[in-house]
């Protein structure tokens, strides 16, 4: 028996653009348990004094494309919070990447943005957006950098260096290679890095390759500092 190819939604990301720059898309943070657009098709009665065996028959009507629909980590005065706050009445193209890369893109038109905030747990949105015409499917697509690898820590002989992979759409796994003077480090392909006294004077770069089945896009971060003593 085959192997499942059912997968968990982790990684996927929104985004969403204005309707006049449809390719300069903001990346909406921290979201979860999305419901992708799910269309209904009404069906027209279409019976008629002779339909066959006195049975009723239907066509095809029109097609509803639905909502879609996520829950995310409110963090108010937020990017993503004044972004959901300015589409307030506005037709957005929006953008779900699956971790394979399959694309929706679709119009949609912001329902509701509501907001939860707790005593005792974490504040939380839920937004919807009403989809306007049919959506496009695409297939896989290579996997896009979202925001930059970033290296945080001292560049010095002993001292951990750990790279933050950034964000990521339509990637299923990542590896590292990290460079010393743009020249590989044999082995060091972990999120953390060591330097050693031969990487002194050297400044320390970390590339990060996010994969799909069918594609790989490969990102440095930015160099460190000369590696000290």
């Amino acid at each position: 028996m085959a192997d499942t190819e059912a997968s968990i939604g982790y990684g996927i990301t929104f985004e969403m653009a204005d309707i006049a720059t449809p390719t300069d898309f903001t990346y909406i943070q921290e979201i979860k348990d999305v419901t992708p657009p799910s269309e209904e098709t009404d069906q027209a009665d279409a019976s008629h004094m002779q339909s066959p065996n006195r049975t009723r028959e239907f066509i095809d009507g029109l097609t509803d494309p639905g909502e879609a629909s996520f829950e995310m980590n409110y963090v108010p005065g937020s990017a993503s919070d004044k972004a959901l706050i300015a589409a307030k009445g506005k037709r957005k193209w929006c953008r779900l990447t699956f971790p394979n890369g399959v694309q929706t893109l679709f119009i949609g038109i912001r329902q509701t943005y509501e907001k939860s905030a707790p005593l005792d747990d974490v504040m939380t949105a839920t937004v919807t957006f009403k989809v306007s015409g049919d959506p496009v499917h695409t297939d896989p697509t290579a996997p896009r950098n979202i925001s930059a690898p970033v290296i945080t820590g001292t560049p010095k002989v002993g001292a951990p260096l750990v790279v933050d992979p950034g964000i990521w759409a339509g990637a299923e796994r990542l590896e590292f290679q990290w460079k010393a003077a743009d020249a590989e480090i044999i082995g060091a392909t972990g999120l953390s890095y060591v330097p050693v006294t031969g990487d002194i004077g050297d400044t320390i770069t970390c590339e990060v390759t996010a994969q799909n089945d069918d594609f790989e896009t490969t990102v440095a971060s930015a160099a460190t500092a000369a590696v000290v003593a």
